[in-house]
C-alpha cells in the first residue's frame, strides 16, 4: 500500500517507556497516540521509534547518531527519557545538560520546529513493587524524579517544546496491578492509554497548525 503523500512524518525517542516494555507493539504509547489522532482526521504515520529498555539519555544520543537509515527530518518527534539517569543515581546537573541537547536535536529533527516536539514526563516507579524489592525509598525516588521532571519542563518552556506532565497518574496507579506488566515494574496498556488521554489534546493542538 502506498504511502499517503500527505501523511505526517513521527519519530518517537525513548527508554523502556516508548519501546513498551512486556506490551504488545500496538499498546506503546506512541502508537496509541497515533491511532488516536488518525481517528481525529490527522494523517499521522506510524511512528519510527528509537528507544531501547535501560537506556539512559547519552545512551540514547548515541543511538541517534549511529541510528540506520539515519535520522532525517519529521513532521513531529516524541521523547521521554531520563528514568534510567535517576535508577542509576546520577545527578540532576548532569541530567540538565544531557537532555538540554536531546531537546535541541529533537527539535532541529522536527525542523527547526519546536512547535512539533512533545516531551513526556518521567514517570515515578517508586511506587511499585519493583521499587519495594530493589529497597527503594518510595520518597527519595519521588523527590529525584520530581526534580529531573523540573528540569526538563524549565527547558521546554525555555525552547518552546510541549511539557505534558503524566508523573501524577504514574504515582495514582502505579501501585495498582492492572496498571503493570508482570515484572511489577513498567506500566500495562491500561496505563499507556491514560497518558495517551492526557497527552492527547496536546498532541492535537500541535499538529493542527
Amino acid at each position: 500500500m502506498a504511502t499517503d503523500p500527505h501523511a505526517l512524518t513521527y519519530l518517537a525517542l525513548g527508554d523502556s517507556y516508548t519501546i513498551g516494555e512486556g506490551i504488545a507493539s500496538a499498546d506503546r504509547w506512541p502508537v496509541r497516540l497515533t491511532l488516536a489522532l488518525r481517528g481525529e482526521g490527522i494523517p499521522l504515520e506510524f511512528p519510527r521509534t528509537l528507544a531501547t529498555t535501560g537506556w539512559t539519555t547519552d545512551e540514547l544520543s548515541t543511538a541517534m547518531d549511529l541510528a540506520t537509515p539515519p535520522l532525517g527530518r519529521y513532521d513531529f518527534v516524541s521523547l521521554l527519557i531520563g528514568v534510567n539517569n535517576q535508577y542509576r543515581g546520577r545527578s540532576a546537573v548532569d541530567y540538565r545538560g544531557e537532555f538540554h541537547e536531546l531537546l535541541r536535536r529533537a527539535i532541529r529533527l522536527a525542523g527547526d520546529a519546536p512547535s512539533r516536539v512533545l516531551v513526556l514526563s518521567i514517570p515515578d516507579w517508586g511506587v511499585t513493587p519493583f521499587a519495594t524489592q530493589q529497597g527503594r525509598e518510595a520518597a527519595t525516588v519521588a523527590a529525584e524524579i520530581d526534580e529531573y521532571n523540573a528540569v526538563a519542563a524549565e527547558l521546554c518552556n525555555e525552547h518552546g517544546a510541549a511539557f505534558v506532565d503524566i508523573t501524577g497518574i504514574s504515582r495514582e496507579q502505579g501501585a495498582d496491578g492492572s496498571m503493570r506488566v508482570d515484572d511489577g515494574l513498567h506500566p500495562s496498556a491500561a496505563m499507556y492509554a491514560l497518558w495517551v488521554e492526557r497527552a492527547l489534546p496536546v498532541a492535537r493542538r500541535l499538529l493542527a497548525g
